[in-house]
């Protein structure tokens, strides 16, 4: 087989060239990579040659057996043998291309073109200096090999990032039927290690030819075979098994299991076989060295629970050991302690060490990039950068620093500089990292275009750059770009990551985007990636956003592990949902018996959870929970208990916890605590907090005046609302859309609806709240003409319609009694706009039937609903039975009916039941209506009119005497009767609801609320128009009897019911008696 060898031109080197032999001659520099454990921190050392010049020659021979005789043929004249020894000594440690170049032009000059030896050593040479080319090159035309200098080749591939190239030259190795050396077993194994899964395979099939060679329990191959188990299959059983056959280990040995065991992050057995090394090394020469502490550090930073102590305590080992100088251990330790944020000792580790490299250098710079510290990471750069050889990383570090920078704009700025840096020496072309550095770098800095040119001038792209770039247009809010980035992707062939995956699903989230997420969900399934639990808590985010509650709780049952994130994203979908708030209480139940840390997030939930429900004592017993965790302290929870106590009644403890808070408030607790007095009806301290905020210089966001406007517009109080409008143009929000849309509604529901306009029409921009608000206010006081105007103007403008929209349009038309253009809206909603019509807009169509006198049609299109009736719908159909006089008395009944079932308990349902028998004159009926709203033990609501003057809000009922002014107020409705007497009125005895004489209801009807209410303004000197607030609907007597005092006092008057504004004028009203 080896006959081929025994060539004229193979020159075999005598005994007494021995010193021409060595380890750098024969076997590059590269070998020694074989000594050592794999070590990711490893960047700054390689182990000294072990080989002896024995071992060496006897390795030689071993794969030369044909040649143990000299062949007659090779002999040397003396002038060659010294030639040959020049060469050979001469050129054994060279690392140039020159020298590689006048080796060449030797071997030919003097003849030694075939010579195995002399070739072998070029081509190390040439491995050295990084040129494979030529080293192939050679290879291929040598005409004689032996396996040193396979050996040789397939070292250079791997130690140069070839690893294709290394393993095919490996399987050409063995079918030209060479046995390979240890170095060529080592080398091979170690190109499988490098490509991952992929060589896992060849790497088992090295193993199995290992086996059955001699080499099979070779300290050095088993070493590498470790590591290559370790890191292909992430097995440590198998790499384990390796080192057990070990016959006589060595600290290399240990090193190398070690080295595993850290690698995959099992620091508790990396210990225990760092104790066994001792326990074993007693006596012997076992001792830990560098690259032991090194491994060791590594392991020390994976612990969970301990990694700060077991690192302390590696210092001191480290210390005591007199290796804290050591430039391996120093990085381990400066990468170890800036890793947990202490920076101050990391520093302290690195300048007591006595060498430093680009390794140290990189370590502490990306502890202060994870501790936000980039300014100090940049300046660590600065300062270094001349005094050790910086490499690629370091710029990939560099780069990552500048988005954590206080100042945005001066990261960026110096991202650029850097920027123009690898593109003028070309760094940026040769790795890709740098690019993705670059491309996250901008997008962090919030120059996404920036990040979108490098991105797409990038010559090169791996999965980290496509993964940065779906990151970085995710978090700067380009949604769509980043879903389209992962469809041209895929379309690449790249196999997206969980990093990409969790982006481009949270893109998804963002837009609502359910049939793409679900189509990403299949992806991972076939990924396998669903395991992970990032990208697990990505999809529940996507089923939580889209309100796909069911698909939420599946995909949080099928996850094999859950940390915080999965617990706080699942209480925290449910707790949004009216329906699952009860489960989210189980949910949250459940984390605390998992044994999980309940954090911020948690407690912000279930919170909330409890406020959904208005549930006190539960509230209590978390608010307990939060005092246990020391964490009553942070704002955003104190904000959440605020709101809770607020909504539950407890304003006293929103008051305590409020004024602990001091220094700590921000704008969510002054607008929770504003919310909070809003809602107990404290509206009076609601707007002194608004005053104290203003006087602390306490800065007034939209929402805090939205907030407050909408209570001034809930209880109609236009003086307050007037001037809070005053303090948003103090505090220059008057043209933000938020507040501009509160102060419309406001104007409107308190009776300025000229105001509402007018500050409509100023609006710099307008959203679809502004829309809605103005054709509401102007549906409202029966402008509805205005109001289907204005919707015109709306879709004109671009302005797509939403269902509250379509609310204002019906309600317009109700109120004006335009029912066919109600109907061609209320169809339009489905077949232009796509909008399912609810339960609100089916409650307008009935109003609108009702009111323009088409009792008849209710039923059918009650029949016809895709949906049950609510309350809502019945109450509806029950008014409009009543105005229609006790008409259609059986549609009325059976919606009495209805209500009394669904909701027995609302005095309303029983009052609207007795005034339509009222209006029909049944008596009989009515009393049996009354009898049933006693037995069910409800209290009607008594009407009452309100009118709020200089000194304060006056109320008035029905009959009312106990007003200080009775006596004035009174006498003023007595000369108002007569007057309206002599000027034609005539009381509407039909709305007196009792079976009384005439003169009776008459009476009654006389001291309505609402006609004290204006008798006692009127007792005012004023020419102001004149504004009352019933909270009932206005009666037709009173309605008739205020266009008459209109009239006769020259005021106007406003009246506020419970459905809609009226505007009395000289005898008319605005809704034109169409009410």
């Amino acid at each position: 087989m080896f006959r081929w060898l025994l060539t004229p031109t193979h020159k075999r080197i005598p005994n007494s060239l021995s010193p021409a032999f060595s380890t750098s001659t024969v076997v590059p520099p590269q070998y020694s990579s074989l000594f050592k454990p794999q070590n990711p921190a490893d960047q700054s050392r390689q182990f000294p040659p072990q080989l002896t010049l024995r071992n060496l020659g006897d390795t030689y021979k071993s794969s030369q057996p044909q040649l143990s005789a000299k062949p007659s043929s090779l002999h040397l004249t003396c002038f060659n043998s010294e030639t040959y020894e020049f060469l050979a000594s001469r050129y054994r440690d060279s690392r140039s291309s020159s020298d590689a170049e006048e080796l060449n032009l030797r071997i030919l000059k003097n003849g030694f073109a075939g010579d195995v030896f002399l070739s072998n050593t070029l081509i190390n040479i040439y491995v050295r200096i990084g040129d494979l080319v030529s080293a192939g090159k050679l290879f291929e035309e040598m005409p004689a090999r032996n396996s040193v200098t396979w050996a040789c080749l397939i070292s250079g591939y791997t130690q140069n990032g070839m690893t294709n190239e290394a393993c095919l030259c490996f399987k050409r190795m063995i079918r030209a039927g060479f046995l390979p050396n240890h170095y060529a077993f080592g080398s091979a194994l170690r190109a499988c290690q490098y490509s991952g899964q992929s060589g896992l395979k060849l790497g088992v099939q090295i193993h199995g030819l290992l086996s059955k060679s001699r080499y099979s329990s070779d300290v050095v191959v088993s070493n590498v075979l470790m590591s290559m188990y370790g890191s292909c299959l992430g097995s440590t059983g198998d790499a384990h098994r390796v080192f057990d056959e070990v016959e006589i280990k060595s600290s290399i040995s240990w090193n190398s299991i070690i080295s595993v065991f850290s690698q995959r992050g099992d620091a508790v057995s990396a210990f225990e076989l760092f104790s066994d090394m001792q326990k074993e090394g007693f006596g012997f020469s076992l001792k830990p060295n560098e690259f032991t502490y090194g491994s060791l550090i590594t392991a020390a930073c994976c612990m969970s629970d301990y990694s700060l102590s077991l690192l302390e305590q590696m210092l001191s080992r480290v210390t005591k050991s007199g290796f804290l100088q050591d430039l391996y251990v120093g990085s381990a330790l400066v990468s170890g302690f800036a890793r947990f944020g202490l920076i101050n000792s990391a520093k302290k580790i690195f300048e007591q060490m006595g060498e430093r490299n680009s390794v140290s250098m990189n370590g502490l710079m990306v502890g202060l990039v994870r501790q936000k510290r980039g300014e100090e990471a940049a300046e660590v750069f600065a300062k270094m950068k001349d005094l050790v050889g910086i490499n690629l990383d370091s710029y990939v570090i560099l780069l990552s620093s500048f988005a954590e920078f206080s100042d945005s704009e001066e990261g960026k700025r110096k991202g650029k500089e850097v920027h123009a840096h690898v593109t003028r020496t070309g760094l940026v072309d040769i790795k890709v990292a740098i690019g993705n550095g670059l491309v996250n770098m901008y997008a962090k800095c919030n120059a996404i275009a920036n990040s979108c040119s490098v991105f797409r001038l990038m010559i090169d792209k791996d999965s980290v750059s496509w993964s940065s770039m779906i990151a970085g247009l995710d978090q700067n809010g380009y949604f769509e770009g980043a879903v389209t980035s992962f469809c041209e992707m895929r379309r690449s062939g790249f196999v997206p990551s969980n990093f990409t995956l969790i982006s481009t699903l949270s893109s998804c989230s963002s837009l609502g985007w359910i049939m793409l997420g679900q189509q990403i969900h299949c992806e991972t399934l076939k990924l396998g990636l669903d395991l992970d639990v990032s990208v697990s808590n990505a999809l529940l985010m996507l089923y939580a956003e889209t309100g796909y509650l069911n698909e939420c709780q599946k995909v949080f049952f099928l996850m094999p592990e859950y940390d915080q994130v999965s617990w706080n994203s699942i209480i925290g979908a449910l707790a949004e949902s009216d329906a699952s708030v009860l489960e989210a209480v189980k949910y949250f139940m459940g984390m605390m018996q998992s044994g999980l840390t309940l954090n911020r997030v948690t407690f912000i939930n279930i919170i909330a959870a409890a406020s959904s429900l208005s549930h006190c004592k539960l509230g209590q017993q978390i608010h307990t929970v939060v005092l246990k965790y020391h964490a009553a302290d942070d704002c955003a929870i104190e904000n959440a208990l605020i709101a809770f106590y607020g909504k539950c009644g407890a304003i006293d403890n929103c008051e305590k916890i409020f004024s602990r808070m001091d220094e700590r408030r921000d704008e969510v607790s002054w607008n929770s605590m504003i919310s909070g007095y809003i809602h107990n009806e404290l509206l009076p301290k609601a707007m002194d907090m608004v005053w104290f905020m203003m006087q602390r210089g306490q800065r007034l966001d939209c929402f805090t005046f939205a907030t407050v406007l909408s209570a001034c517009a809930s209880v109609a109080t236009l003086e307050r609302g007037m001037e809070v409008h005053a303090c948003s143009i103090r505090a220059c929000l008057e043209s933000d859309v938020v507040v501009g849309s509160a102060l419309i509604d406001m104007y409107s529901k308190c009776g300025r609806v000229d105001y509402a306009s007018r500050f409509f029409k100023l609006m710099p921009s307008r959203n679809v709240y502004s829309w809605n608000s103005m054709i509401s206010g102007y549906a409202r006081h029966g402008h509805g003409d205005k109001a289907l105007k204005l919707f015109e103007r709306m879709k004109l403008h671009g302005q797509p319609p939403d269902h509250v929209t379509f609310v204002g349009v019906l309600s317009a038309c109700s109120h004006v009694g335009l029912v066919d253009a109600g109907f061609e809206h209320f169809k339009s909603m489905s077949d232009v706009y796509k909008l399912a019509p609810q339960m609100e807009h089916y409650s307008c169509v009935v109003d609108l039937l009702g009111r323009a006198g088409e009792i008849n049609k209710i039923e059918n299109f009650i029949n016809k609903m895709p949906m049950e009736p609510n309350i809502l719908i019945w109450r509806t159909v029950l008014g409009a039975c009543c105005r229609a006089n006790g008409r259609n008395t059986d549609l009325g009944r059976r919606a009495g009916k209805m209500l009394t079932e669904l909701e027995p308990q609302n005095a309303v349902n029983y009052v609207l039941l007795s005034n339509m028998y009222a209006s029909g004159e049944k008596w009989e009926d009515v009393a049996k209506a009354r009898i049933a709203m006693r037995k069910a033990a409800v209290k009607k609501e008594a009407g009452c009119s309100w009118v709020t003057m200089k000194d304060g809000v006056h109320v008035f009922v029905a009959g009312d005497k106990s007003h200080p002014e009775k006596e004035s107020i009174y006498k003023k409705l007595k000369e108002l009767n007569r007057k309206m007497r002599d000027a034609g009125y005539v009381p509407e005895t039909k709305y007196a609801l009792y079976d009384l004489e005439v003169e009776t209801k008459e009476e009654l009807l006389s001291y309505h609320s609402e006609k004290l209410a204006v008798a006692f303004v009127l007792t005012r000197k004023s020419e102001l128009p004149i504004r009352i607030m019933k909270n009932l609907r206005v009666c037709g007597d009173c309605h008739s009897a205020f266009k008459y005092i209109s009239k006769i006092v020259g005021r106007q008057i406003v009246l506020r019911d419970s459905n809609r504004f009226h505007h009395f004028d000289d005898g008319k009203c605005s809704c034109g008696d169409y009410w």
